[in-house]
């Protein structure tokens, strides 16, 4: 299986703070992969690393076969931009053009970064609103949405590029509880259809239901990683077991043993 990112002795500062502490990993074709971990473990700074958004110090990120970055030195802007083509990247914060319609937001990269006319980026974008369930938004503004429905307009937008990997950041920690589920269910029916993810969230049942991988981060460094079956059941470290018993609601602790 083809490696889409591989990461190697990654190390990234803000100031004297040291975020990233030498990061190892690799992320396979039509792999899912999910980063769990506390709040300030550096799971979002090593996401953002991986598109280009922050510039780690230290080591060599490629992805889609392009060396992104090596020892400190990022692509030229040109070439990340062409890049940035092939990884979609959702936010926490929606991040849509509040002055275009849904329809406007989905075509608008399509149509200005891949020469699409706009009834092809509008028949693409149909599809793909399709998919999230949003098909009868399309001309709707983003203020008239609900986050849930925000968010998956974001995935259908990140989608219309046709990414090789799709890169999520936390998308459903803004969310209402009760709108959780319906971005959740958007990402597993990405999984299903063999899209290459690297997920950092605290959603630990899709953790455990989805990922191929999860990757447990603490002080700058993935501590442990391998099939939720281990993960979640036998974890090695104390300080992946202290995360799991902190995050995990009482019913559900039962599942992980020796943490009673």
């Amino acid at each position: 299986m083809n490696e889409m990112i591989r990461i190697r002795d990654l190390h990234k500062a803000f100031g004297a703070n040291e975020v990233l502490k030498g990061i190892d990993f690799d992320v396979l074709d039509a792999q899912v992969v999910v980063v769990i971990g506390p709040s300030g473990s550096g799971k979002s700074t090593l996401l953002r690393c991986c598109n280009g958004l922050e510039i780690a110090q230290q080591g060599t990120i490629d992805i889609c076969g392009v060396r992104l970055l090596d020892a400190g030195q990022m692509i030229p802007e040109r070439e990340l931009n062409r890049l940035r083509t092939q990884v979609g990247m959702v936010f926490q914060s929606f991040n849509l053009f509040p002055h275009l319609s849904v329809l406007d937001n989905v075509t608008v990269g399509p149509r200005t970064l891949q020469g699409l006319t706009r009834q092809q980026a509008e028949t693409r974008a149909h599809v793909l609103l399709n998919k999230v369930g949003l098909n009868d938004k399309v001309h709707a503004m983003p203020a008239s949405l609900s986050g849930g429905q925000k968010q998956r307009v974001a995935i259908a937008r990140a989608l219309a590029m046709e990414p090789k990997v799709m890169l999520f950041d936390e998308p459903t920690s803004a969310l209402d509880p009760e709108l959780v589920g319906e971005v959740l269910q958007v990402m597993k029916l990405l999984a299903r259809e063999g899209m290459t993810m690297m997920v950092v969230t605290h959603e630990m049942g899709f953790a455990r239901d989805v990922a191929d991988t999860v990757a447990v981060m603490d002080g700058g460094r993935i501590i442990e990683a391998g099939p939720p079956s281990v993960i979640f059941s036998h974890p090695k470290e104390a300080r992946t077991r202290g995360f799991l018993q902190a995050v995990l609601a009482p019913d559900r602790q039962p599942l992980i043993e020796g943490m009673a």
